[in-house]
């Protein structure tokens, strides 16, 4: 009889399935392209609350959402993290669905070295050698694209501050993925129905559509939330320092999609941009690898110190007593 899997395993299945959902995405995109980028944003927004609603009954979140709602700070936050949202998700789909999944790959790529360099600026977080290293490695790939084709790489750049501003501003507030990614699909609703009733194409009639073509739109909620349901089961059962090696399978996939199987140009100047960047993640991660099992010696070195000290000190206590009984 084998044993059950240990939670760290259910953490490293979960986080795979999260990345791989979301570089598989496209895909699923890409059967779509009858419908505006913006009307396809509005299904995923609509349908994604309506899914929501029961995840959230389900997993009993009420009180966290309640709470989230009663405080302005945390709404306005949120309101804002919403808009930054979906204009992210806009463009993803618009990438997709233009031929510029590469651009959308490279986006996701460079999006952790962002993450870092905001830290930096908003959160006065030190950056360290190689990690500084892997930041201008990152900008001299974007350099060579810009150099080579006159233009800058605007989408892989927004997609990638966009994300990590998101991130950043999620940062700010302690409500959970779930509550939160609710609270923001909420509020973007009333933009995703005005949309449906003011400017809907020959599709936002469901009645007209196929059988075939409305599965599709209604899948956009489990597009959106599945991957969100295992990145969050991920994040609770491994570090998070752990999670971060996963991030990369996502823009990979990606690639691999665009170069493979919808036949992207892949010209020299942009593989070598991809190279730098590929390049500048190899010395991100060796960097956080280094700093991670640094940080495991420190601790358990502080451990024994700690537990030194308290022998030393209970030794003490027992010759004071020995001394008092003589």
């Amino acid at each position: 009889m084998s044993k059950p899997a240990s939670a760290a395993q259910v953490g490293v299945i979960c986080a795979i399935a999260a990345y791989s959902m979301w570089g598989v995405a496209p895909v699923y995109f890409k059967q779509l392209m009858v419908l505006p980028a913006a009307e396809i944003l509005m299904h995923r927004v609509i349908w994604s609350v309506v899914l929501l609603v029961g995840f959230i009954a389900v997993l009993k979140q009420w009180p966290k959402v309640i709470t989230a709602l009663k405080n302005k700070r945390v709404m306005t936050i949120l309101f804002f993290a919403g808009l930054l949202l979906g204009a992210n998700w806009l463009l993803f789909i618009w990438a997709i669905n233009n031929d510029h999944l590469l651009d959308a790959s490279l986006g996701y790529y460079i999006n952790p070295l962002i993450n870092v360099f905001l830290g930096r600026i908003f959160l006065q977080e030190r950056l360290r050698t190689l990690q500084r290293s892997a930041v201008i490695l990152a900008v001299v790939g974007v350099a060579i694209l810009v150099i080579s084709y006159g233009e800058i790489p605007w989408i892989a750049l927004v997609l990638a501050s966009s994300f990590s501003v998101y991130g950043l501003l999620r940062k700010q507030v302690a409500v959970d993925s779930l509550p939160g990614l609710f609270i923001e699909t909420l509020m973007l609703s009333p933009l995703a129905i005005g949309y449906w009733i003011l400017y809907g194409s020959e599709y936002s009639n469901l009645l007209n559509n196929s059988i075939d073509l409305n599965v599709l739109i209604f899948a956009a909620g489990i597009v959106t939330t599945a991957p969100l349901l295992c990145f969050t089961a991920a994040a609770r059962r491994i570090m998070y320092s752990t999670l971060g090696f996963f991030q990369y399978i996502g823009p990979t996939l990606m690639f691999i999609l665009a170069v493979y199987l919808y036949g992207e140009p892949l010209e020299e100047a942009r593989l070598t941009t991809f190279a730098f960047v590929w390049l500048a993640l190899a010395v991100f991660s060796a960097d956080s690898i280094f700093h991670f099992r640094r940080q495991r010696i420190e601790a358990r070195v502080q451990v024994k110190k700690m537990h030194d000290q308290a022998t030393q000190e209970q030794a003490m206590q027992e010759k004071k007593m020995q001394e008092q009984r003589r």
